[in-house]
């Protein structure tokens, strides 16, 4: 059986990563409309979430906490931390086709098939947007993180996207910082960004 794998969660300073895989027919799955699932507006991705769970013959992810992400990152083993949660979801009867997020898909492919031991591996850059399956774990990964988002929003407020590039994010971490002197839950203190925040406003 064939079957797409991506994630959704990389890049934002805050909350989880997710990963998907999404095994079946890539016909039945490309005739719901499936895309990138950055291509589609909240709303659609939540509809096509509980499209593709009817018409997909197997539909499963992981989340991958903060702390996961951290500890991963410090060792600047994101990479291999991302390779070990989708070897855990492949199966060695199976075909897969997997979103790169290494520079060099061959380096991925091979670290990917060490790990899982399944040799019917194609990892490549834009997967998600030219393979149907890829598209559709790409959009199961969105929707869960955004579902995951959600409940932290409920504990912390309003935060935006959680992405870096998010003028609402860095103002949310720098209030926060500035009135508790610590950074919230939920955030990637491996990140970059962080380290701005929490270096200039030390002696706020």
């Amino acid at each position: 059986m064939l079957c797409g794998c991506d994630e959704a969660g990389r890049g934002p300073v805050i909350g989880p990563m997710v990963i998907a895989v999404v095994c079946g027919d890539s016909e039945s799955i490309r005739r719901i409309g499936v895309k990138d699932s950055k291509k589609l507006s909240e709303s659609t991705r939540e509809l096509m979430f509980d499209q593709i769970e009817r018409i997909a013959s197997s539909v499963e992810f992981v989340i991958i906490d903060e702390n996961e992400i951290d500890n991963a990152t410090f060792k600047n083993q994101l990479n291999v931390l991302e390779a070990r949660a989708m070897a855990k979801l492949i199966k060695p009867e199976n075909e897969y086709i997997i979103d790169c997020p290494d520079v060099n898909e061959e380096r991925f492919s091979g670290l990917i098939t060490e790990l899982s031991g399944n040799k019917k591996i194609i990892s490549k850059h834009k997967a998600d947007v030219d393979y149907p399956l890829v598209s559709a774990a790409s959009i199961i990964a969105k929707v869960t993180r955004e579902r995951e988002v959600s409940k932290i929003k409920e504990e912390l407020g309003e935060f935006g996207s959680g992405y870096p590039s998010d003028e609402r994010t860095i103002t949310f971490l720098k209030d926060y910082f500035k009135r508790y002197r610590k950074l919230p839950p939920h955030v990637r203190r491996s990140w970059k960004t962080v380290n701005n925040i929490t270096s200039t406003l030390e002696d706020y």
